[in-house]
Order: C-alpha cells, then sequence, then structure tokens
C-alpha cells in the first residue's frame, strides 16, 4: 500500500470505482435497465426526427439542431482543458493548495506531496477521459449533420435516415459519457477535503444520475408522448 494513502483513502477510492464503472455498466450495457432510461427514449425521439425529415425539401431547421448540439459539447470540451490546466497548476504548487484546505473546518488535507498529487492525478485523469470522450461526441455530431444533409425525400431514404440517426444516438451516448465524467470528477474534489466526503459525493453522484435518468419529470414527459 503506497505511504502516501491510507486504508481511509483506498475505500474511498473503492467506493468511487464501484459507482462510476457499476453504475456505466448497468445502464448502458444491461438492456433491460438501458430501455427504462431516458437515454434511450431520447435515442428513440431521435431516429423518430430523422425518418420525420425525409419528406423536407429543407433541412435547415434539422442541421441547426445538430448545430445547437455541438455547440454544449464544443462547450464542455473548452472547459475540460481549462480544468487539465488548472489541475497541472496545482501539482506545480501542493505546498498552496494544502494550506488552503488545512484553513477548512473539519478539512482532512494529506501531509505528504504523494497524497496531494494523487488526489489531483485523478482528477486530471477523469477531465481528460471526458475530453476525448466529447471531442469524439462533436466529431460525431459534425458527421450526422453530413448524413442528414444527404438524406433523400422518398421512403427509400429511409436507410439513410436510419444510419444518420445511429451516428448522432452514438454521438450523444459519448456526450451523455463525458458528462457523467463531469459530475464524478466534481466527487473527486471533495477527496481533497476528507475522504468520508469523497465517499458520500461518489454516493451522491449516482444517486442524482440514477434519478435524472430513470425518475426525471422529463422521462414521465417522453413516456406520456409515447
Amino acid at each position: 500500500m503506497p505511504d502516501f494513502l491510507t486504508p481511509l483513502d483506498l475505500l474511498a477510492l473503492a467506493v468511487f470505482a464501484a459507482c462510476w464503472i457499476g453504475y456505466s455498466t448497468v445502464v448502458d450495457r444491461v438492456p433491460s435497465i438501458h430501455r427504462r432510461s431516458v437515454i434511450h427514449a431520447m435515442n428513440e425521439n431521435r431516429r423518430r426526427w430523422l425518418i420525420a425529415s425525409i419528406p423536407r425539401e429543407n433541412r435547415i431547421a434539422d442541421v441547426g439542431i445538430v448545430g445547437n448540439l455541438m455547440s454544449s459539447t464544443s462547450f464542455l470540451a473548452n472547459t475540460c482543458i481549462f480544468v487539465i490546466g488548472g489541475g497541472m497548476a496545482l501539482l506545480a504548487s501542493p505546498d498552496i493548495g494544502r494550506r488552503v484546505l488545512g484553513a477548512m473546518p473539519f478539512a482532512d488535507a494529506p501531509l505528504t506531496d504523494g497524497g496531494w498529487e494523487a488526489r489531483v492525478l485523478l482528477l486530471l485523469v477523469i477531465f481528460v477521459r471526458a475530453f476525448f470522450e466529447l471531442t469524439w461526441a462533436l466529431r460525431q455530431f459534425n458527421y450526422g449533420s453530413i448524413l442528414i444533409g444527404g438524406i433523400g425525400r422518398t421512403p427509400e431514404a429511409i436507410p439513410a435516415a436510419e444510419i444518420a440517426a445511429e451516428v448522432v444516438n452514438r454521438a450523444a451516448r459519448h456526450f451523455n459519457t463525458g458528462l457523467r465524467a463531469y459530475y464524478f470528477g466534481l466527487a473527486v474534489l471533495a477527496w481533497m477535503v476528507h475522504p468520508i466526503a469523497f465517499i458520500l459525493a461518489s454516493l451522491w453522484v449516482v444517486s442524482e444520475l440514477h434519478r435524472r435518468e430513470f425518475r426525471s419529470a422529463v422521462l414521465a414527459a417522453l413516456k406520456t408522448a409515447d
């Protein structure tokens, strides 16, 4: 066991990994559960949208919708760069960071450089992953807009619309993965304060993700529309 990580730190890391990997695996890989999520409901609505676009001669609005999705994805990807830059600065000045945390009541700031660097490095890894997921989503939204422009205007164009929907849905999937990384990255910030706070934050993130993806008013509205 690394001397800069306490047993409580290792427990907090195990809970964090179980929350993130376990939640993502169950929601994304178990079909019976995935079908009940807002992600699946939106996949179906995107497919219907692109099939409904077939008769339209002018698809400026359809491409504009994808452009709007690209804007929000690009914003989050750009923000990852700032977070990564800030993390590199925190690695360079561990004493300042620990001193700031040490002034907080109930904070358990790491006493060694290794403990501080482990926390910051985990944060950097998470946001590097988020950056790659979001930029790949951005490229797929771009591919999707081109495919939308190439959809014909006859019933024979349905396969082309299905392909475009699949590309846009995969882009949305990677966007969602990047967004989850943001949520869990915020949980890692709690590790800076105390390992117990890290455990509680990880559990809270899973609870919030489950509520928004399976018990939200948006999902209820989508089911009503079906």
